[in-house]
Order: structure tokens, then C-alpha cells, then sequence
């Protein structure tokens, strides 16, 4: 069975690239071959060993769906129209074409939303008769007031684990920002500062160099982990004690490794996971004193909670290919 997966990937961006990672070995497991579309495929075809096509190149796309019998929409935050409109054409349009080829399309693990009004009419039109799995329940109440029914699975980077034998540094902290969170990235720059005062080793880990490099070199921290790898940066959180991320795939990775978390909620994914998992989120205007105070205790988030989200994650992908 060939699964052709719509994504935000090859783009560098390794949060999107832990989620390819984590699909094409579970889609192995199931004896489907993934097809990932990219924006980079050769590049994304050597680094997972699978089939990858040019994203945006109408024949190659075609091509891709002729090929396969399943479609997956996601993982990502793919459905939304915050960054721009053409992000959600582009997205609706794979999925309107998988339809009209009649292959089984799914959208997978995504967190829908934020949606102006006419993006919100535009999804509920485009998704009527099409399975749909999210991610966090905030997607659950935004798809239901669309008049769309989701069942609620799990983020797919949660199923990859680190590299064994590593040993864990409790006075190591991670911090990964996002380039154009500059709000956020200012009131870190005070957290990095009473962390190092209280003895803390802070790795900044930025998770798209293109665009978090100049954030991470900012923040004042002992060293700068710059990297496109989602293994890299998954031994690097596993390896460390706390982990704040305004990268929603810090987060993840840290609860992929039992490691504690804080989440910065730039965008409601951010907020919904960390909600899911009993974690705390902060406003991009943080307060840096009650941020420092959940690292220094170690404040620890719900881990049944994140077991079940990982069960629902690895049981997705039956639903997903109908088995």
C-alpha cells in the first residue's frame, strides 16, 4: 500500500521533520510504503529512505495520488489561515483532489485552527465525508462548531524515541525559541539570566536555523544547539532536566522522552498541548520570575496523561489506514 503524506516538509524545519520521521517508521509497521511530499524530495527521500515527491508541482502531486491509495493530510498545523490564505488553498487542495481521484483521504493528527470566518466556512466545506484526527482537543471544539465531527489522537513525533544509553543532566535546561516570537525571546533573555545565577547549564536549541539562529545566539545562554536533525535535538531535551519551548516540537519531544516542560502559547497548539499533557503555558509576555520557579522545582506535567496521548498517536495510524 502506498500512503502519499501532505505536510509542511522539507523546509528545514525540524519540529515538521520529527513528524516525518515518526510517520514513515509507523507507516513500516504497517507495511505501507510512505510517499512524502516536500518541498525538498530528493533531499527528504535519502534522509527517510522512502518516495518523495515536489510539492509544489502540479504533475508531480498528481502523480503522487495516482500512485497511492491512502492520503494523509498532516501531522501539522496545516489547517489554518493565520499565516496566510494560500498556506490553507494549498492544504485544501490536496485534500479536494484526493477526493476527487477517490482515494482514501485522512486528515492526520493536524491542530486545526486559528480560522477567520471564511477560512472556517472554507474548511467545513472541504471536510465533509472526510475522517479527521486531531491532535488536541482545542481542534475538537474548533471543528465541532464548524459542524465537523474529529476523533482525537496524538502528535506522531511522540512515538520516536532517544538514542539509547544516554545519561540526564538535572541542572541542564533547555530553552528553544522562534525567530519571530520577539516578545518571547526578550523575556527569556531574564529566565537564561536567574537560571545561570542559580548554576543551570542553558542549551539554546533552535529547531529552524534559517530562522531561530539569530534568537538562540540572543539569548545569553551557555551554548547554542543549532539543528535540522529531529534526532539531534531529541537526545539533546533527552539529555537535559527542563525544557522551555516556544517551538510547539520542544515540547513534544520532551514529553517523548520524559522529560518536564513549559510551553510559551504563541499560537493555541502550543496552549492545547500543553493543556492536554497538564503542563504550564505562558503568555509570549511571560513572567520571568514564575517561569525560572517551575524550572528550579522542576514542575512535573500529567505523564498518564502523556501516555495516553502517545497510545492515541500510535493507534491513529489503524484508524488512518482502516485497518
Amino acid at each position: 500500500m502506498k500512503v502519499t503524506v501532505s505536510g509542511y516538509y522539507g523546509f528545514g524545519n525540524t519540529g515538521d521533520e520529527a513528524i516525518a520521521l515518526a510517520i514513515t517508521r509507523e507507516l513500516r509497521k504497517y507495511g505501507a510504503a510512505p510517499l512524502l511530499l516536500s518541498n525538498t524530495p530528493e533531499e527528504t527521500a535519502r534522509t527517510y529512505d522512502c518516495d518523495s515527491e515536489a510539492r509544489m508541482h502540479p504533475a508531480a502531486l498528481l502523480g503522487a495520488l495516482l500512485r497511492s491509495q491512502v492520503v494523509l493530510s498532516g501531522g501539522g498545523g496545516l489547517l489554518q489561515d493565520k499565516t496566510s490564505a494560500r498556506n490553507l488553498t494549498y492544504y485544501l487542495g490536496v485534500i479536494r483532489l484526493a477526493k476527487l481521484l477517490r482515494r482514501r483521504v485522512v486528515v492526520f493528527n493536524q491542530s486545526v485552527g486559528p480560522l477567520t470566518p471564511e477560512g472556517g466556512r472554507r474548511v467545513a466545506r472541504a471536510l465533509r465525508g472526510v475522517p479527521v484526527i486531531v491532535r488536541d482537543r482545542g481542534s475538537l471544539d474548533t471543528l465541532e462548531a464548524l459542524g465537523i465531527r474529529a476523533e482525537l489522537g496524538g502528535d506522531p513525533a511522540l512515538l520516536l524515541a532517544p538514542t539509547p544509553g544516554l545519561t540526564r543532566d538535572p541542572r541542564r535546561v533547555i530553552v528553544a525559541p522562534r525567530g519571530d516570537v520577539t516578545d518571547a525571546t526578550d523575556a527569556l533573555k531574564d529566565v537564561v539570566r536567574r537560571l545561570r545565577a542559580e548554576e543551570r547549564h542553558v542549551t539554546a536549541l533552535s529547531f529552524m536555523p534559517d530562522h531561530d539562529d539569530q534568537a538562540a545566539h540572543s539569548l545569553g545562554a551557555d551554548e547554542v544547539l543549532s539543528t535540522r536533525d529531529p534526532q539531534v535535538a531529541l537526545d539533546a531535551i533527552a539529555q537535559s532536566g527542563y525544557v522551555i519551548g516556544v517551538r510547539l516540537h520542544a515540547v513534544i519531544l520532551a514529553a517523548a522522552s520524559s522529560t518536564p516542560f513549559s510551553g510559551v502559547a504563541y499560537d493555541p497548539k502550543v496552549q492545547g498541548f500543553c493543556d492536554d499533557a497538564g503542563a504550564p503555558a505562558h503568555p509570549t509576555r511571560l513572567d520571568a520570575a514564575q517561569l525560572t520557579d517551575e524550572v528550579l522545582t522542576r514542575r512535573l506535567p500529567d505523564w498518564t496523561a502523556i501516555e495516553d496521548m502517545r497510545l492515541r498517536a500510535a493507534q491513529s495510524f489503524s484508524r488512518a489506514l482502516n485497518r
